[in-house]
């Protein structure tokens, strides 16, 4: 262990220190819309060479390179985020019918006729249908409330 192994000290001002503490050397920071130099070199480097780089991999695809194959099928037909499902839901005009629909996806995920993502992700669309129905449920009862005020019932 070193002698010296005690707290370390600031370097006093001037000695190899370029700014005073709370000082930037560049106040003003980067001009907007300004990117960095390194990706401006880059960008520089992938439009001389892009063609190039594209033709290399189709054919490196076409003679049987899988993962230039696989590079390339990415970009023409991306990976579906997911896939068209048919339910059976009954009518949601009421809190029952939200209740109702519920139940049903409960029973296609259980069956396995929706994946629990698919569930899940229905179960966010009824949760927006259940906000909307209760929504249109108190704008209904404020109503009822404001026209029995006027009439003194």
């Amino acid at each position: 262990m070193p002698d010296d192994a005690g707290p370390k000290q600031r370097k006093p001002r001037g000695a190899g220190r370029k700014f005073l503490p709370g000082t930037s050397g560049n106040p003003n920071g980067r001009p907007r819309g300004r990117r960095p130099l390194a990706y401006e070199a880059l960008d520089r480097i992938g439009e001389a060479n892009a063609q190039d780089i594209i033709d290399r991999v189709v054919q490196d695809a076409k003679g049987g390179d899988m993962r230039a194959a696989e590079i390339i099928l990415r970009r023409a037909w991306p990976e579906r985020k997911g896939r068209a499902v048919t339910i059976d839901l009954p009518q949601m005009v009421d809190a029952d019918g939200v209740i109702a629909a519920l139940a049903a996806v409960t029973r296609a995920v259980a069956t396995g006729a929706l994946t629990p993502d698919e569930g899940q992700a229905l179960v966010g669309l009824l949760e927006a249908q259940r906000r909307a129905v209760e929504t249109i449920d108190l704008a209904k009862r404020i109503e009822a409330l404001e026209r029995a005020k006027e009439t003194g019932r």
